[in-house]
């Protein structure tokens, strides 16, 4: 008798799937809760779609809004928003498994498999450890920007201690998990010449987009950057050569702006470059009206935007290490080189397809999406692809067409954020669920490419 094959895993049971579900599961617990009268300011309930918009951002720690945060929402209503953005940056599998850990003081393996898919984690590490050292130390990475943010509130400002310490841990929740949700009207534009307000929130959306396994590897060799992993090196360096690039960059295109940097002096100028610079990765805050920027500004912030941030962090985009691996490979191919080397280690070939797939797949949806925008309304296509590649790349930047959008549009960018937070792979695998082994292989044939 042959023997009997294993049953594959039901629908329900794949990791993929668990945390496409743990995600819808959040923002429909936030639609509802948006929804009620309590959310919003004037008593009266949302509307639906408003409700979903807004909490599909949270939860998806975007940052696109289609009503005004500190007028539309209550008190209530933004604590909500609030805990949507913490439970989306952290992960709903992280503190699922977390509470299992509490609860029962054990992990199953499918949970197991379920946690380490949402963290990417690269070692098969003690899960509980590494759990306990994510959420302490977003935990206490957020205390630290409240405390600075309240401390200026309170001193520069005039605020309140109780309002201080309000906005000082809303705004600190918001920036560490790359949200970009404000409780002012004009975002951070008001804090643009202050360098305590927007270097302590560019801080927080830098360390939060570079990814939990990258921050632990700083921390444990920081002061040998010999035994950095592949990872870490990767996603340091090009952070820093992206960011010191498209300050530049920015400064070159809005000096002379009177709609951006023109009134500025010299250092706020600076000061607004730079913050504009780090935002793309996935922050979503402004200092500069995103609206009056040029076009050669918004085309430049279309790429940071679709590149984002460190991989297993609260960054959106296709991650910054998938650009540098796709980097890596066009260099090995222009070299000629059968493998692609990165410094003393060869960067492995499911990898490769890994980084080509998700390039593809993210670059024909932001596609797709940007035709289907440009059909539902009347905006130009800097515009609409601006739009598009923020809600793709859960940034929240705006050229401020996203209220204006009508609810098919809405919608679209609805599904936009979320598809974007969950990665186009996960997602792929949870609706595809069987992975088939090839038993014979192919003749090769050699065809001509370009």
């Amino acid at each position: 008798m042959k023997p009997r094959r294993p049953a594959l895993p039901g629908r329900g049971r794949h990791p993929a799937v668990v945390i496409v579900a743990g995600f819808g599961l959040a923002v429909l617990s936030g639609t509802l809760l948006l929804a009620t009268p309590q959310a919003t300011a004037g008593g009266e309930p949302s509307d639906w779609l408003t409700a979903l918009f807004t909490a599909t951002s949270a939860v998806c720690v975007t940052g696109l809004i289609v009503v005004d945060t500190p007028t539309h929402w209550s008190v209530f209503g933004e604590v909500v928003i609030a805990l949507l953005i913490q439970i989306g940056g952290l992960g709903i599998m992280t503190l699922a498994t977390l509470i299992m850990v509490i609860v029962s003081g054990r992990v199953g393996l499918r949970a197991r498999l379920s946690a380490q898919l949402e963290t990417k984690s690269v070692v098969a590490a003690d899960l509980r450890q590494v759990l306990r050292k994510v959420v302490l130390f977003s935990l206490v990475c957020e205390a630290a920007v409240a405390v600075v943010l309240t401390t200026r509130f309170v001193i520069a400002y005039g605020e309140p201690p109780g309002r201080a310490a309000y906005l000082g841990v809303f705004h600190a929740v918001s920036a560490f998990n790359n949200a970009g949700f404000a409780l002012w009207p004009d975002n951070l534009m008001r804090f643009v010449a202050d360098p305590w307000i927007c270097l302590t929130v560019a801080a927080a959306v830098i360390v939060g987009g570079l990814g939990y396994p990258v921050v632990f590897d700083l921390l444990r060799h920081w002061r040998r950057p010999s035994r950095w992993s592949l990872l870490t090196r990767v996603t340091v360096g090009l952070s820093v050569l992206l960011i010191g690039a498209a300050m530049p960059a920015f400064l070159a295109a809005e000096w002379r702006n009177p709609g951006t940097m023109g009134p500025l002096d010299d250092s706020a100028k600076l000061l607004s470059a730079f913050f504009a610079a780090v935002m793309p990765r996935s922050g979503g805050f402004n200092t500069l009206d995103i609206g009056q920027m040029n076009p050669s500004s918004w085309l430049f912030t279309d790429v940071l935007m679709f590149i984002g941030g460190g991989s297993a962090g609260t960054a959106g985009g296709i991650k910054v290490t998938t650009f540098g691996f796709l980097l890596f490979m066009v260099w090995a191919e222009l070299r000629g080189e059968n493998q692609v080397n990165i410094g003393h280690r060869r960067l492995p070939a499911a990898t490769q397809r890994q980084a080509l797939s998700i390039s593809l797949l993210g670059a024909g949806l932001v596609t797709l999406s940007a035709l289907l925008m440009l059909t539902i309304t009347s905006h130009g296509l800097d515009r609409v692809l601006f739009e598009v590649i923020s809600a793709f790349g859960t940034n929240g930047l705006s050229t401020g067409i996203t209220a204006s959008t009508p609810p098919a549009g809405h919608v679209l960018l609805s599904l936009l954020m979320f598809v974007g937070r969950i990665g186009p792979l996960t997602l792929g695998s949870a609706l595809a669920l069987k992975h088939r082994a090839r038993r014979y292989e192919l003749p090769e044939e050699r065809v001509i490419v370009g």
